[in-house]
């Protein structure tokens, strides 16, 4: 079952075409010092690695924004600067040749000051992503609602929009997060019937990578299903690198997107006599490099190993001190246990060297 995506508006974040028909794109953010460019730039190489398509920037001050610069000079990802409360920050990373600006327009300052934001973006063709979080919503808002409801998040959101389009600027998408998952979903819903402004998707705070990725998978999961989420980042207390194989995951998941290995392993149970948990983990680390869409399957019974792996391109299925070389069901050869991880791997990486010749 093919999932419809909600169709928006289209804008473009450096050469990554956003919303209309163009893929969910992968987001992450860099938890270096932005002052320091090497380490920012070397962590942008470990993302664009992973797959991350867009990399968000922290701009707390000039020295922030001016680094900007050499970062741009070491990367072709498209950047984002994360800017709050002043103006001039974001007038600065617009000359040092930020790909676009995550702001709330209400709080950079007035409207004088937002206009040259917006003349500065016009001019070099710069979208804004607005950001509202429910932990920052603006104080007549909870003072109306009581607290961040979806109905608080969502009139935020069309405020710092008015502000924009007043001044003739609609390059724009936005996110609504909270950390929690059904009033983040709740959120995007209402927003997302009432705008076709291309939405960025994520759960904020979500947690650590165990929790994070649940909370992430669930609340992601469901707008993804129901079409809505142009861009998305996993926010995790982790690696970024983390948030990017996350995302992807989730994406895999639902047949939204495909990249990398899609492991298919058994839970394991009292039928099984190998070290499955051992050797799933394995694969799944030697394959990490891959990057081609590929379904490998560990499974740890020969009885229905094969047949319920039947649509994966390779995998195997363990029995007594041995196991079963598969491809789509059908069984090639059988290997003793130490030879599985090491042949299974091969067999992948023959799969993808193939695919790539007849390309």
């Amino acid at each position: 079952m093919s999932i419809h995506r909600k169709h928006t508006r289209q804008i473009t974040l450096g050469n990554i075409k956003i919303g209309g028909d163009a893929p969910v794109a992968v987001q992450s953010m860099c938890n270096t010092d932005t002052r320091d460019a090497a380490k920012t730039l070397l962590q942008i190489r470990q993302l664009e690695e992973a797959g991350c398509e867009i990399v968000r920037l922290a701009v707390p001050d000039e020295d922030a924004a001016t680094a900007i610069g050499k970062i741009r000079q070491g990367t072709s990802m498209p950047l984002i600067a994360d800017i709050h409360f002043d103006y001039r920050l974001a007038l600065e990373v617009i000359q040092q040749g930020v790909d676009g600006l995550r702001i709330n327009p209400g709080n950079i300052g007035g409207k004088d000051k937002v206009g040259e934001v917006v003349r500065a973006c016009n001019d070099k063709g710069i979208p804004i992503r607005i950001g509202v979080n429910a932990g920052s919503l603006e104080k007549h808002l909870l003072e109306k609602y009581q607290h961040p409801t979806p109905e608080a998040i969502v009139e935020s959101a069309f405020g710092h929009i008015r502000i924009l389009e007043d001044l003739k600027f609609t390059d724009l998408k936005v996110s609504l997060k909270a950390s929690d998952v059904m009033t983040t979903v709740a959120s995007y819903r209402l927003f997302s019937s009432q705008s076709d402004y291309p939405v960025h998707i994520g759960i904020s705070e979500a947690g650590t990578l165990y929790s994070g990725t649940i909370k992430s998978s669930v609340g992601l999961g469901i707008l993804l299903a129901e079409g809505i989420g142009d861009t998305m980042r996993v926010s995790l207390t982790a690696d970024p690198v983390e948030e990017v194989r996350v995302a992807y995951e989730i994406m895999k998941s639902l047949k939204v997107r495909q990249r990398g290995v899609n492991i298919i392993s058994c839970p394991t149970c009292g039928r099984t006599e190998i070290n499955l948990i051992g050797l799933a983990s394995e694969v799944e680390k030697r394959l990490a490099h891959i990057k081609d869409p590929i379904t490998v399957a560990v499974m740890g019974c020969v009885v229905n190993g094969p047949g319920e792996a039947r649509e994966a391109d390779v995998g195997i299925a363990g029995g007594k001190g041995i196991g079963l070389l598969f491809k789509h069901g059908e069984i090639v050869t059988k290997l003793d246990e130490k030879e599985l991880a090491d042949v299974l791997v091969k067999e992948v990486e023959a799969i993808v060297a193939k695919r790539k010749e007849c390309r």
